[in-house]
């Protein structure tokens, strides 16, 4: 039997409201005729590869998934129960918990050789009045500044040993919060040298500071970075970020690599710890390790991945409201190091989205045919992603993220999707264990994509579906997320791994709930697309 090689994903509903199957044939899709067929013996070689466009339809017309609704007389709350027995049991064990520990303490160790460094060039005695102290402590702070600089960019390198080792949410977090202190400590250090000067040289602050950068060498330099930094950080406050174009931001973020080469420059020149016995081993090792991690995992790792695999699109179909899958060709893609619910940074190489990288899960496990996109359309860019023609060449980098199945550290999961989440959450089903739940949030049924291929993978590994639809004051979206609600769905909740991926509010309101739930925070997993 030739199984056809992509579809429009749509569910259509039937007469019952519930969504029978799936059809090419009606509504928008960007299906292109011009797309050969796929011959037989390429899915030969794995017949169990998910047949998409097929419907599933179970012999006894039970389903695995339901369209769930507040109940007043139910004892969970909800018209559909989730048919899961609780049973107790221990977790195998976080396995990363080590590294997180052993990551953070090498980090206070190199941030401790920093500080030392002033130390060994301090004699006894110097720091004896207010204008001393306050230079010795902008000589400090300008040491602190400068080891976070280097560890931000060694965040920021994509080397992915890194993101294996610690988990991209801890990075991500790691990352804001040495965002700030490293703009905190900048600051502090002009304030202290620039008023420590003022003292000894009996001048005004404002003069001395213009004295400053006009007479010290390689001051001009350091005040670009500085203002460099302080830019960086204002763009990076959340509400000014959700304001911008991903691209603008981006751009302006990758500054920050000037921002090292200008504030090198003026601690080399001036810095009076930057020179000694142990300094002289210390900052440039710190900064070979940095430099080498920025190429490797900027340049080599992303010019092996595409010299090896050579993506191009397959062919681009439509999946339901404003929403669209791209499937991706490509050379030994059984080789590719990815996983369910990972995401790689996709550049479409068409004659105006050439410059544009955006990061896209997967919504279906890896395989060696070809991999699968799912697009929300959300502006231009997106917009314009589905109207490419098969053959298009991609460049990618990654894969990144810890967003999988073997981060687990109970025996069952939960997995929390809402609008384009549902495509890492989709592809994680196909690695998760027995009594997995999925809840699916979506504002109108039409919303709702991949829902046979769901219900078809909730047989298969015995899962369970629950679909809350309606507007956010309605009572099933309302209930949700609350203790109660939550609950009621999913009545050992603490006792499993959640997996949450969709829009901020929704996550946010998630981890609330689960935290009154007594969830720990090692089984939460969060999928960070902004890092």
């Amino acid at each position: 039997m030739t199984i056809p090689a992509f579809r429009d994903q749509r569910e259509i509903p039937d007469d019952d409201g519930y969504f029978a199957g799936l059809r090419s044939d009606d509504g928008p899709s960007w299906d292109n005729p011009s797309m050969p067929p796929w011959p037989d013996t390429q899915y030969a070689a794995e017949p169990a590869q998910p047949q998409y466009g097929q419907p599933y339809n179970t012999p006894d017309g039970f389903r695995r998934g339901e369209v769930t609704e507040v109940s007043m007389t139910d004892p969970t709350g909800w018209k559909a129960g989730t048919g899961v027995p609780v049973v107790d049991d221990r977790p195998p064990g976080e396995s990363t918990s080590g590294n997180r520990l052993f990551t953070v303490l090498l980090f206070f160790s190199g941030l401790g050789t920093s500080i030392a460094l002033w130390l060994f060039n301090t004699r006894a005695g110097a720091v004896s009045d207010t204008a001393s102290t306050m230079i010795a402590a902008g000589r400090v702070t300008g040491l602190i500044g400068g080891y976070l600089l280097f560890v931000q960019l060694l965040m920021m390198s994509r080397v992915s040993w890194l993101e294996e080792w610690v988990g991209s949410r801890d990075l991500l977090r790691w990352h804001r919060w040495l965002g700030t202190s490293l703009l905190a400590a900048v600051v502090a250090h002009i304030v202290f040298i620039v008023y420590g000067y003022a003292l000894t040289a009996g001048t005004g602050v404002v003069d001395q500071g213009w004295t400053v950068i006009t007479t010290f060498p390689e001051m001009i330099s350091a005040t670009i970075a500085t203002g460099l930094l302080v830019f960086i950080a204002l763009i990076s406050i959340r509400f000014v970020r959700n304001r911008l174009n991903y691209e603008l931001w981006h751009l302006v973020h990758l500054t920050s690599y000037g921002v090292l080469l200008l504030g090198y420059g003026h601690q080399i020149a001036a810095g009076a710890d930057m020179s000694g016995r142990y300094a002289s081993v210390f900052w440039p090792a710190l900064g070979c390790i940095t430099i080498a991690a920025l190429f490797w995992g900027r340049i080599v790792e992303p010019v092996w991945l595409n010299a090896r695999h050579r993506f191009t699109v397959a062919e681009v179909v439509a999946e339901g409201a404003n929403t669209f899958s791209i499937y991706i060709e490509g050379k030994r893609l059984d080789k590719l190091p990815v996983q369910a619910g990972q995401f790689m940074r996709w550049r479409f190489l068409t004659a105006n989205g050439w410059w544009q990288s955006h990061p896209f899960s997967l919504s279906a496990a890896p395989n060696s045919q070809w991999l699968r996109l799912t697009v929300t359309i959300a502006g231009g860019h997106t917009r314009k992603l589905a109207t490419m023609s098969p053959g298009t060449p991609i460049w990618a980098e990654g894969p990144f993220g810890t967003f999988t199945a073997e981060r687990r550290t109970r025996r069952r999961a939960l997995l929390i999707a809402g609008g384009s989440g549902i495509a890492p959450i989709r592809a994680l089903l196909e690695d998760m264990p027995p009594d997995t739940i999925v809840i699916y949030r979506a504002s109108r049924p039409d919303e709702l994509v991949f829902r046979t291929e769901l219900e078809e993978l909730a047989e298969e590994r015995d899962a369970w579906v629950r679909y809350i639809v309606g507007g956010r004051n309605d009572p099933g979206p309302r209930r949700l997320f609350t203790p109660d609600g939550l609950r009621g769905l999913v009545p050992d909740v603490n006792r499993r791994d959640v997996y949450l991926c969709g829009p901020p509010g929704l996550v946010n309101a998630a981890v609330d709930t689960l935290k009154q739930l007594d969830v720990p925070e090692s089984q939460l997993h969060l999928d960070p697309f902004e890092f």
